[in-house]
C-alpha cells in the first residue's frame, strides 16, 4: 500500500532533510506534496529524480487526501495548521515544540515508545532533538535499573538553530551575524533559547520535561546545561545517570547494546568512542565512554552523539510513520 504525503516547511534545512529521508528509505509514496510559506510558493525541488513544485501553505490548498503530513516550519504555522491537516484525516507528525508537552498529543521515539504514536487525534509531536538521542540511550536502562536522577550536559551543534547558525560558523565579527548574539566560532555559547524564570534556557526545560513524559515517570529528577558549540552538525551530550536499583558496569553494557537504533562505540584501548564529525550523517544514536560513576553508588557516565537533522529531527519523524503503517494492523 502507497500512501499520499505532505512536507510542511519543504524548503528549509529539516524540509528538505524529510525529503532525502522518505527517497533513502524508499518510504511507500503515492503522491508527495510539498508546502512552504508564500515567498517559496513556486519553488521546485527535486525528489526522486523528479521536480515538484511548491504548494503556498494556506487552509485552501491543504489537500484531501493526505495520510501523513510532516511539518517542520515552526510552532506558530504548526498551531495553526496541523489541526486543519489534521481536519482532513491527515496524521500530523510535527517536529516542532508547539504540541510536546500537551496531555492530548503523543511524545514519540519509536524505539522507546512506539505504541504512544496510536494514541493520537491526528497530531504526533516529534521530541527535541536533544531529548531523542538522550532517551534512546536511556530507555533501556530505566527499564532494567530505574533511573532515579539525570544530569543533562550537551554540545549542541549550529545546525540545530538552522540555516543561518551554520552560516555563523564562519563570521569573524560580530557585527556580521545572522543568528547568535555572539560570535560561536572559536567559542562556546552556554545557551539555547531564552531563559526562563527559574535560570533555565527553555532547551534545559524541553530536555527535562520531554524525557519525563517519554519515560513516563515524573518522578524523575533530572538538570541539564545545554550549549552550544562550533561544530556544524551532530549533537554531543555527556550524561550522568544514578539508579535505584544495583548495577554492574557488564550489564549496564548489556542492556545498550542490545537496543534498537543504539550503537555502542567504547573501546579505551584503541581511543574509540563517538565524535561529531564522524557519526554526522548516520542514522543511529551512538554512545561511549560508558563508565561507573565513582563518586557516586549505582550511578554511570555516558557520551551520546546523534546527527541532529536526521535522528534528532526528519528521521525520528519517518521513523514514526514507518511504525505506525507497520503495526496498525495490530492495533
Amino acid at each position: 500500500m502507497k500512501y499520499n504525503v505532505a512536507v510542511v516547511g519543504a524548503t528549509g534545512k529539516v524540509g528538505r532533510t524529510f525529503l532525502e529521508v522518505l527517497e533513502k528509505r524508499n518510504f511507500p509514496i503515492k503522491n508527495i506534496y510539498l508546502y512552504a510559506s508564500k515567498k517559496s510558493a513556486g519553488l521546485k525541488l527535486k525528489f526522486k529524480n523528479e521536480e515538484f513544485e511548491v504548494i503556498e501553505l494556506s487552509e485552501e490548498n491543504i489537500k484531501n487526501d493526505i495520510d501523513f503530513a510532516f511539518f517542520s516550519a515552526g510552532g506558530d504555522t504548526s498551531l495553526k495548521f496541523s489541526p486543519l491537516f489534521a481536519k482532513k484525516n491527515a496524521i500530523v507528525i510535527d517536529n516542532s515544540s508547539a504540541f510536546r508537552m500537551d496531555k492530548d498529543v503523543p511524545l514519540v521515539v519509536p524505539e522507546v515508545n512506539g505504541d504512544e504514536a496510536f494514541n493520537n487525534n491526528g497530531i504526533i509531536a516529534n521530541p527535541n532533538c536533544s531529548t531523542i538521542q538522550a532517551v534512546v540511550a536511556l530507555k533501556p536502562l530505566h527499564d532494567k535499573f530505574k533511573i532515579k536522577r539525570i544530569i543533562y550536559s550537551t554540545y549542541q551543534a549550529v545546525s540545530g538553530a538552522g540555516n543561518f547558525g551554520v552560516k555563523d560558523l564562519d563570521v569573524d565579527d560580530e557585527k556580521d551575524l545572522n543568528k547568535f548574539q555572539y560570535l560561536i566560532k572559536g567559542n562556546l555559547i552556554p545557551q539555547i533559547d531564552v531563559f526562563l524564570d527559574n535560570g533555565y534556557t527553555k532547551e534545559e526545560m524541553k530536555m527535562i520535561n520531554e524525557t519525563k513524559k517519554i519515560l513516563k515517570d515524573d518522578s524523575l529528577k533530572i538538570t541539564a546545561t545545554c550549549v552550544r558549540v562550533p561544530v556544524e552538525n551532530s549533537h554531543s551530550e555527556s550524561i550522568n545517570v544514578e539508579f535505584e536499583n544495583p548495577i554492574t558496569l557488564d550489564k549496564i553494557f548489556d542492556e545498550l547494546r542490545g537496543f534498537e537504533g543504539l550503537v555502542v562505540l567504547d573501546d579505551i584501548s584503541s581511543n574509540t568512542y563517538p565524535m561529531p564529525k564522524y557519526i554526522s550523517g548516520k542514522d543511529d544514536v551512538y554512545v561511549g565512554r560508558i563508565r561507573l560513576d565513582e563518586s557516586c553508588d549505582n550511578a554511570i557516565n555516558i557520551w551520546v552523539v546523534a546527527d541532529n537533522i536526521l535522528k534528532g529531527a526528519a528521521l525520528n519523524a519517518v521513523q514514526i510513520a514507518e511504525y505506525i503503517i507497520k503495526n496498525k494492523g495490530e492495533k
